[in-house]
């Protein structure tokens, strides 16, 4: 009799942060092949792709529901908290702007919808008062998220919001963190509490690279190992985030992970999501290619 306890792994959901880049053009993407159809093209090769537009300004319900029909079922978006939120506000007094962000067309995408990051600037230093406050105020469904979206700035978003869920579903939520001091152990405990990932950042060497599991799945930043946002990843490399990603895909914690906490996280499968945002110098889709290939995956083109 087979041994009906086989061991399972999460999803690997390897892509590219963003996909509109002129310099792509005739590089990564056909030079024949128009603007519009871009994201199809990205999306045959990838399984997942971060849309950093969001964190820049709002966006229209039509431009979700166009990336949703571009792209093919089983396949997901993360989505990138706004600026406003966490730059201009710095996390504070921003109910309103969140129900504004959620209203915007995030639940045009469905089941597409994957999750949602929110990156601090470098001038922003641990507190973790701060942090609980602004995690209570994140909804962690989508019936909680139409909730809230409901709260929306009404007079901005006349006309241009999306206020319906097709089913009610979990949302994920992850942090990136850009300043020395969020290297404490009180971070993870704070992370493990409200069940949010913390973002690995490869970033040059610029800001903390932190391999920690605070929660259910990982979340992955590439933006460079030599040079921010403009190197690309050597075989070497490559094959150690693969290894890494194969680790958290079993519920282990690699070997040589940069850690800041001790223990071990608790033994459970993991979905890893990983983004190449390495895009100066068109080194992220090939990279994001390259990793999805050692990990068994084959893009369809």
């Amino acid at each position: 009799m087979a041994n009906s306890a086989q061991h399972c792994e999460g999803r690997a959901l390897i892509g590219i942060s963003g996909w509109r880049y002129a310099p792509w053009r005739g590089v990564f993407y056909p030079e024949d092949l128009p603007q519009r159809r871009e994201l199809e093209y990205a999306a045959d090769m990838f399984a997942s792709i971060e849309i950093n537009g969001t964190f820049y300004s709002l966006q229209r319900p039509e431009s979700f529901r166009a990336w949703h029909d571009a792209t093919p079922d089983g396949f997901v978006f993360a989505i990138k908290g706004s600026r406003y939120i966490t730059h201009m506000r710095k996390l504070r007094e921003v109910e309103t702007p969140l129900a504004t962000f959620f209203a915007q067309g995030l639940f045009a995408l469905g089941p597409k919808l994957g999750p949602i990051l929110w990156q601090l600037p470098p001038f922003i230093p641990f507190d973790a008062q701060r942090l609980r406050a602004f995690f209570r105020l994140l909804p962690r469904d989508t019936g909680q998220a139409l909730r809230l979206a409901r709260r929306r700035e009404v007079d901005l978003m006349k006309g241009r919001c999306v206020l319906k869920i097709d089913a009610e579903r979990p949302l994920r939520h992850a942090l990136e963190v850009r300043y020395e001091s969020f290297r404490t152990p009180e971070l993870l405990d704070l992370l493990r509490e409200e069940g949010i990932a913390l973002v690995v950042a490869d970033t040059a060497g610029r800001w903390p690279l932190l391999e920690e599991v605070t929660t259910d799945f990982m979340y992955l930043r590439l933006h460079g190992d030599q040079e921010l946002y403009a190197s690309g990843y050597g075989d070497a490399a490559l094959d150690d985030w693969a290894r890494r990603i194969r680790a958290w895909l079993r519920g282990t914690q690699p070997t040589g992970a940069r850690r800041i906490g001790s223990g071990r996280p608790s033994r459970q499968p993991r979905d890893v999501y990983c983004y190449f945002d390495n895009d100066s110098k068109v080194h992220a889709p090939f990279d994001a290619q390259a990793l999805a290939r050692r990990l068994g995956q084959k893009a369809h083109r």
